[in-house]
């Protein structure tokens, strides 16, 4: 097969550390996750983790406990979010007996409960092309990062739990907070967002969630960057694992108290960890991953009335074919059997699919998926998909309801659509932080609330035998290159859908409602 076009423009380079120390003053919200009035006693704290006495030992001679903080917390809910939480974060060597404790009263915590040490070691010879960052001639041949996560099940439901992490030398005292899902209806939110990175851009999408404190938020793909390259090219990707560092501890101050539930994108293909790059995500993350055994970001769960799906686009993707197929089919298999099982399900309203590639986009860098078009595209109208989130494209935009590749109806800004019978509406909302793309056709206009501007665009797609097909389509409705998320307000039978921008100005908001 011929070497398919493509046409991403870079991101910007690594910004500088004092940027981010002075935005970490400004945007920190930590006040606003102390909210929550706090359930009492050890009836509420998990039943299957083990616990173990902390020894109070230092942990060498070399290196001290003490001097070692931990960082970058970051939390996920597990397939069932009323019970089932996963806490991780890291630390910057090797320490001992490192431990989460767990409470419903700050200051107040259980037994430690020992953590799962993941240890990921970088060779730096992998990182010496054009690196991101300084190496120190002092590292010698490869660098470790030690990431640290504890399972927590058997929690209650909608309950506020505060944490502490620490090691034998290190005790905490600053805590982080989470809520388990309710189990009866109610109203709640979430965000999304792909294409993140690490800079002031990002810290300004992270204190949007903050201040819009929504139950969890949906990463779709190319994270940190630290993959600087197409992503499965070791022989040509730039490379520096240490990226990773910056990047959580950045988005700790979200991370830690709200879910990131994550997606793969093109960037998280990092070859030199095995053969389908994975291995370094699988360090860092602890998502469900039910899909199969040895699944990675491919999984389904359920917060109430809406059934989410995480697909792994890079198995579809022409436009960044190094994964291409790796699955064999599993992945397409198993989509079909999950989105069956949640359409069958009456006590689920909605049915949301997140992932990084685009089904449907305008955008000239990486354009439409052609993939997703053809395996994907048919069993989300089957079963009537309401709602398809991805990345990919630094750009924010919203098709009309879409079935069978065709647009049914012109869907404006506030309007209301009934995905039984008008379809499946997309959305790219890879504005996280990354540098911005363009469209297709350079002379279509962006179109958002306060500035609409219909006109046909210019869908590109990358063909199976690696040609480029530019389409005129009708669909592309609200179009916005800018930074910002995506929040989804959610009551029974309804789900209003809204783009912001990085300062919460309104992008874009549909009302998607079932009948």
């Amino acid at each position: 097969m011929s070497e398919p076009r493509r046409r991403r423009s870079q991101p910007n380079g690594p910004r500088l550390q004092e940027l981010y120390e002075d935005a970490r003053r400004r945007y920190s919200r930590r006040g606003l996750f102390g909210v929550g009035a706090a359930l009492a006693t050890a009836s509420v704290l998990p039943k299957t983790a083990s616990a173990f006495e902390v020894p109070t030992v230092l942990l060498s001679t070399q290196n001290n406990g003490a001097a070692l903080r931990p960082f970058g917390r970051h939390i996920a809910f597990g397939a069932d979010p009323t019970r089932q939480v996963v806490v991780s974060w890291q630390v910057p060597a090797n320490v001992k007996a490192p431990y989460l404790r767990i409470g419903t009263t700050p200051g107040e915590y259980g037994q430690a409960i020992q953590a799962e040490v993941r240890a990921l070691t970088s060779d730096l010879a992998w990182q010496e092309r054009e690196p991101l960052f300084t190496i120190s001639p002092h590292l010698g041949k490869a660098v470790t990062q030690y990431y640290l996560h504890v399972r927590l099940n058997d929690l209650v439901p909608n309950t506020t739990y505060y944490y502490v992490v620490g090691h034998q030398g290190y005790e905490p005292t600053e805590p982080a907070t989470f809520t388990t899902a309710p189990t009866t209806p109610r109203a709640f939110s979430f965000t999304a967002f792909g294409d993140q990175g690490v800079g002031y851009n990002a810290l300004a999408t992270n204190s949007l969630i903050a201040d819009l404190g929504p139950q969890f938020h949906l990463a779709m793909g190319d994270m940190s960057y630290a993959n600087d390259g197409e992503g499965g090219r070791p022989a040509t990707d730039k490379y520096d694992a240490r990226k990773w560092d910056s990047f959580f501890d950045q988005n700790e101050l979200v991370a830690a108290n709200i879910p990131w539930m994550v997606a793969l994108g093109n960037h998280e293909m990092e070859s030199w960890y095995d053969k389908n790059g994975y291995g370094g995500m699988r360090a860092r993350f602890t998502m469900p991953d039910n899909a199969w055994d040895g699944s990675t970001c491919i999984y389904s769960w359920r917060y109430l009335n809406v059934g989410l799906i995480s697909l792994d686009g890079n198995d579809i993707c022409y436009n960044s074919d190094a994964n291409l197929d790796y699955t064999e089919g599993k992945q397409l298999a198993w989509l079909k059997a999950q989105l069956q099982k949640f359409r069958a399900d009456p006590t689920i309203d909605f049915i949301v699919v997140y992932c990084h590639q685009c089904t449907y986009s305008t955008s000239g860098n990486n354009g439409s998926e052609i993939g997703a078009q053809k395996r994907w595209a048919p069993l989300f109208d089957q079963y009537q998909v309401d709602l398809v989130l991805n990345g990919h494209n630094h750009v924010y935009e919203r098709t009309d309801p879409i079935k069978a590749g065709k647009g049914t109806k012109k869907a404006d800004i506030r309007s209301t659509v009934n995905p039984v019978k008008d379809g499946t509406t997309y959305i790219t909302a890879g504005g996280g932080g990354e540098s911005i793309n363009g469209w297709a056709d350079s002379k279509i206009a962006d179109s958002y609330f306060g500035n609409v501007k219909d006109a046909t665009a210019t869908m590109r797609v990358d063909q199976e035998d690696g040609e480029e097909k530019m389409i005129k389509v009708t669909w592309s409705r609200v179009r916005y290159r800018g930074y910002g998320l995506v929040v989804v307000d959610v009551t029974p039978k309804q789900m209003k859908v809204r783009a912001l921008t990085e300062t919460g100005a309104l992008i874009d908001e549909l009302t998607i409602r079932r009948s």
